[in-house]
């Protein structure tokens, strides 16, 4: 069995064998926990010119990492937390999305910013967000979010081969959960639709990244409820095989409950009921993220699996 952090690990080792043009840059690279162990020893296999641990900069780091993308190399740009991020913001959504487009559609721009969603241990407002919204409005950006051992490797593997920008968002909260690996085939990330990983007849579950392994642990909790469960791995963009693959599903089950590990406002789970015409959605308070364990605690309730279960009960009337 192999964790969603090794399994990430794998992919780094994948596409540096396979392709020396990938590179890795960012801050703590070389730490054994700065991204928790999902890069551990890769400058010593690959050399310090390959996995370069920067200083604090994540503009800069972001701006040098587009700059190889232009000049024909496939970086890595590795952000340990994606609420830092936002300072190369400028660069992914001034920059990167748009410049394909504002050259005719001819100049590739292989850009993978790898942003990890790292809540959770009474770290604070400032370490706790999880900002996929934001990215996923951004056109000219592909948004992906692996929800399971086996997409943590093999979409960032197809994010990294694609030569559109991607902002690849992993998240530290599914760290632990292990699965069997098959092997290696690289897939184009232009292909990947959301997929039904539970047939059901009673409600449709939705969900991206942590929030589908939440979906998932809650159908399995419920025995009076038949769920369909629907995990979407790419946020954006979305397109019309995309939305139908959800469709299909609200129209079996006639209920839908969208569950997003983040704010309700201008959210993605927002931004899915709209598009289905109705349905219900699961996401955190609108509030910054507590300090104190026991408010943390209370905090995160409404995206784990137990309150899913409890709404899907109740919109079943079970």
């Amino acid at each position: 069995m192999t964790t969603y952090c090794e399994a990430i690990l794998e992919a780094h080792h994948w596409l540096m064998r396979e392709r020396p043009e990938v590179f890795c840059i960012g801050q703590g690279l070389w730490s054994p926990w700065y991204v928790g162990n999902s890069m551990r020893d890769l400058e010593k296999e690959f050399g310090e010119a390959r996995v370069i641990d920067t200083p604090v900069s994540e503009a800069a780091t972001t701006g040098a990492a587009l700059g190889a993308a232009l000049g024909g190399y496939r970086p890595i740009v590795v952000h340990p937390r994606v609420d830092f991020a936002v300072l190369a913001m400028d660069v992914v959504v001034n920059q990167a999305a748009n410049w394909n487009s504002m050259f005719g559609g001819g100049v590739p721009v292989p850009l993978t910013v790898r942003a990890i969603i790292n809540r959770g241990g009474e770290q604070g407002a400032q370490h706790s967000q999880a900002l996929h919204a934001w990215y996923a409005h951004v056109p000219g950006l592909r948004v992906v979010m692996p929800s399971t051992p086996v997409d943590a490797r093999d979409l960032l593997i197809a994010s990294v081969l694609c030569d559109d920008p991607v902002v690849y968002i992993d998240d530290r909260w599914l760290y632990e959960a292990e699965a069997e690996l098959p092997p290696v085939a690289p897939v184009d990330l232009r292909a990947i639709r959301p997929r039904v990983l539970r047939q059901g007849t009673d409600l449709t579950l939705v969900g991206t990244g942590h929030a589908a392994a939440m979906c998932q642990e809650a159908a399995d909790l419920l025995e009076d409820v038949s769920c369909e469960v629907i995990d979407v791995p790419v946020i954006n963009p979305m397109v019309d095989a995309d939305w139908n693959v959800l469709r299909e599903s609200r129209t079996r089950t006639r209920r839908m409950l969208v569950v997003d590990g983040t704010w309700s406002s201008c959210g993605w789970a927002a931004t899915v009921v709209a598009a289905m015409g109705g349905g219900q959605t699961l996401t955190l308070p609108p509030a910054p993220a507590p300090t104190s364990g026991e408010l943390e605690n209370e905090f995160y309730q409404p995206i784990g699996a137990a309150a899913v279960a409890a709404t899907a009960m109740e919109m079943c009337g079970a």
